[in-house]
């Protein structure tokens, strides 16, 4: 059967208050498994309003309604508002795994990871890592598993503290997608990755799937994608059946975006996927031969700037 792996991208302060219990829920309700990647630090939203000044920023801002999801509030933590310690949301993380889900790290501060991390030396990599490496072990009691980068923004060193930390596997990247959201490449799946001429060791298992908030708004093949038909746009591109990754977001998919959700789970079920976590999928794979690749930078569609990818 093949497998969809969820892949929960907590960035907030209220995504974690209110969208992760929303979705523990869902997922329960559809008997459905999914990793849940934490955000540990401050939240430092409001920072983002600098980058305004990219390419395609405002775009994508008038495209998703990024006040209607996240909230004003949100949107002025680190700016007008302190940031509130995400880290203090122990009861909503407790509930996730209590519930059976696994979980693992995101980031500890998502905006300045995503914004920095591509230009930072060893130091500052490894301090931002260990932090949210030892703040989940404070929260949960264990070693963190598994990571999903925010932004999916990595450098040579955050990988290499992945094997450091003794991670077997992480979904850190993208693979290349044509305009339409379809993988340029059919064959992309999990990877080794290869830094500075060393194989990395924590297997790469690339998001194959385009987010809603890449597709909401935009024009494909003449047709503008709603929220009245997003979740068909996306269940065609799963028609043929392979192994995915589906990154979503407890900001969207876990408060107003749910019945796009609601939809997409059922329809898989319907495909006659079975939707899983990393680890589920990670020890469905373990033993196959994997390619090598390089770190790679690219864009997708729908998205601005340019993010870790595979082809």
């Amino acid at each position: 059967m093949p497998v969809i792996a969820l892949k929960i991208d907590v960035d907030t302060y209220r995504g974690t208050r209110e969208g992760v219990p929303n979705l523990v829920r869902i997922l329960k309700k559809h008997q459905a498994g999914a990793t849940f990647l934490f955000s540990l630090g401050k939240d430092h939203t409001g920072w983002a309003l600098k980058r305004a000044f990219r390419p395609g920023f405002f775009q994508k801002v008038s495209r998703t309604s990024v006040v209607e999801h996240y909230g004003f509030k949100t949107l002025m933590y680190g700016v007008f508002l302190p940031g509130p310690d995400i880290g203090q949301c122990r009861e909503e993380m407790h509930l996730v795994r209590d519930q059976g889900f696994e979980c693992g790290i995101h980031t500890w501060d998502h905006v300045l990871w995503q914004d920095a991390v591509r230009y930072k030396d060893a130091a500052w990599t490894q301090r931002q890592m260990q932090q949210a490496e030892q703040r989940f072990r404070d929260i949960f009691g264990y070693a963190a598993p598994t990571h999903g980068a925010a932004g999916w923004q990595m450098n040579g060193d955050a990988f290499r503290q992945l094997d450091s930390a003794g991670m077997q596997y992480a979904s850190d990247g993208r693979a290349l997608l044509n305009d339409d959201g379809s993988l340029q490449n059919p064959a992309t799946g999990p990877y080794r990755l290869s830094v500075d001429g060393k194989t990395m060791q924590c297997l790469q298992m690339p998001t194959t799937l385009p987010t809603l908030d890449e597709l909401l708004g935009r024009d494909i093949a003449g047709k503008q994608i709603t929220t009245a038909n997003i979740a068909a746009h996306i269940l065609s591109l799963t028609a043929t059946p392979r192994d995915h990754v589906f990154t979503l977001h407890a900001e969207l998919e876990g408060q107003k975006l749910a019945p796009i959700f609601e939809q997409l789970l059922s329809g898989w079920k319907a495909q006659g996927y079975d939707c899983v976590s990393m680890e589920h999928y990670f020890k469905q794979i373990a033993n196959q031969d994997f390619p090598t690749k390089p770190l790679l930078w690219a864009s997708v569609p729908g998205r601005s700037g340019e993010l870790i990818a595979v082809n």
